[in-house]
């Protein structure tokens, strides 16, 4: 049976953030992918403390489209090194499951 994760990533623009959800999820390798307010980051960047407003996109799919979502990600994405965080979930409804491997499988 297949599992859900959710990954993430950020990016400082606003229009950049919309384009990588709406691609991710028409290219089904995330059922659906979230885009929370812009939120302020502090960092280590080439040895200085930066800070940057930032949006954080969150995707949910499955394990087994987590390696190719990652690759199409950071293809689309500005950053030399763009956060990407995988984090297992517990507890998903087996419809919500059946759902996320629905509209992440392509015919």
């Amino acid at each position: 049976m297949a599992s859900i994760v959710i990954a993430q990533t950020t990016v400082d623009d606003e229009t950049k953030a919309y384009e990588i959800a709406r691609g991710a999820v028409e290219a089904r390798l995330t059922a659906g992918a979230q885009i929370d307010a812009r939120m302020t980051s502090f960092y280590w960047w080439k040895d200085a403390v930066q800070h940057e407003r930032e949006y954080r996109l969150s995707f949910k799919t499955t394990e087994e489209k987590v390696a190719a979502l990652r690759a199409w990600v950071h293809e689309q994405h500005p950053y030399e090194v763009p956060q990407w965080i995988v984090l297992p979930t517990a507890g998903s409804s087996e419809e919500y499951l059946a759902w996320v491997v629905k509209e992440t499988t392509t015919e």
